[in-house]
């Protein structure tokens, strides 16, 4: 789904998703993946458009489900970052990766997908919520 920063429809693709899941067979794991790719030269600009999917790792792409699409991750060199707390809070970890993790590293961001791990059951809302974030550097 296309969308930005300030017209944030991450709600609305998860919406669509969650009651579908069951349909995707071969998955690898419970978990669930949502997954932006910002294209080149990404800025946090808030009309800036970007592509956000909801996801789940399958080992086969035989028999996707009608309407659901496939996507294949291009791999790579990952930073990964524990959060836990509501997605509210999100905002503060953001900040430290991007303005104080990143700068003081020998890492530069990399034009690949960002991507955020959850476990099944995930609630954006509870302050015991536990996901992994993977940022794209090299």
């Amino acid at each position: 789904m296309e969308m930005t920063l300030s017209d944030n429809k991450t709600s609305d693709l998860w919406r669509q998703f969650i009651p579908r899941r069951g349909e995707v067979k071969n998955r690898v794991s419970r978990d669930f993946i949502s997954l932006q790719n910002y294209r080149e030269n990404w800025n946090f600009s808030a009309d800036r458009r970007f592509e956000k999917w909801a996801l789940v790792e399958v080992s086969s792409t035989v028999d996707v489900p009608v309407d659901m699409g496939t996507y294949y991750l291009q791999g790579g060199q990952y930073a990964v970052f524990s959060h836990k707390g509501p997605a509210s809070d999100a905002p503060e970890i953001m900040r430290y990766i991007f303005a104080e993790w990143i700068p003081n590293s020998e890492y530069t961001i990399d034009d690949r997908e960002h991507f955020e791990v959850l476990p099944e059951g995930y609630n954006p809302m509870d302050l015991e919520a536990t996901e992994e974030i993977w940022i794209p550097i090299k």
